[in-house]
Parts: structure tokens; C-alpha cells; sequence
């Protein structure tokens, strides 16, 4: 974790960029839509926001594609404690980035897949 020089209207941003993947429980693909949008359109006025926005992004593409596998890995009975640890990790990272974001510190998610750059 990095501290970074961010005003507060860009650690606001950044913020809402870890939170806005949340609405991924009530809206499909929520989670990625959330931070892309905030991604494209910060992330050329704040570098805060588009360091973090990636993160973000990068986090909850990563976390889709874990998902999507052990979807596959019920039928081996695997998948299902797999799904309930991915959704309480999800959950607990994407606030704590939140909360880094809001101090100013540019948080990194573990196990993402870096595939925005």
C-alpha cells in the first residue's frame, strides 16, 4: 500500500469507485459496470482515481472470473464453500479498499488478476 499525494474530492472518487462494485449484488455485473464507469471518466482529470478505478476494476474482473469457476466446481461440490469464501472476501476487501481509498492510500487487492493496465 502506497501513500499518495490525493485531494479529498479525488480520495472521494476513488472511493466510490471500491464501493460502486457492490451494487453487483443487486445489479448483474454491477461489479464491474460500478468502477468502469468512475474508471473512463476520472481517470483523465485524477490520477488517484485512475490508479485506484483500475484497481477496482481489475479486483472485480478477477473476482467474476473465480466466481464463474466455481459456479463450475458445484457439480464436484467443491464450487459452493468456494462461492460463500469468494462472496465474503469480496465483500470485506472491497470495503476495506474503501477505506484505504478515503485515507488517501492506494490499496492493492490480493489474488487480481492484472488485466487492465
Amino acid at each position: 500500500m502506497n501513500q499518495l499525494d490525493s485531494s479529498p474530492e479525488s480520495r472521494m472518487w476513488a472511493m466510490l469507485a471500491h464501493l460502486s462494485a457492490l451494487s453487483g449484488f443487486v445489479i448483474p455485473f454491477g461489479n464491474i459496470i460500478g468502477p468502469l464507469l468512475i474508471w473512463l471518466v476520472k481517470r483523465d482529470e485524477m490520477s488517484f482515481v485512475a490508479d485506484q478505478g483500475k484497481e477496482a476494476l481489475n479486483f472485480n474482473i478477477s473476482m467474476t472470473i473465480y466466481m464463474l469457476v466455481s459456479g463450475v466446481l458445484i457439480f464436484v461440490l467443491i464450487g459452493i464453500p468456494l462461492i460463500i469464501v469468494l462472496g465474503i472476501a469480496w465483500l470485506v476487501l472491497s470495503i476495506l479498499a474503501a477505506v484505504k481509498a478515503n485515507e488517501g492510500v492506494a490499496y492493492r487487492y490480493p489474488l487480481t488478476l492484472r488485466l487492465v493496465k
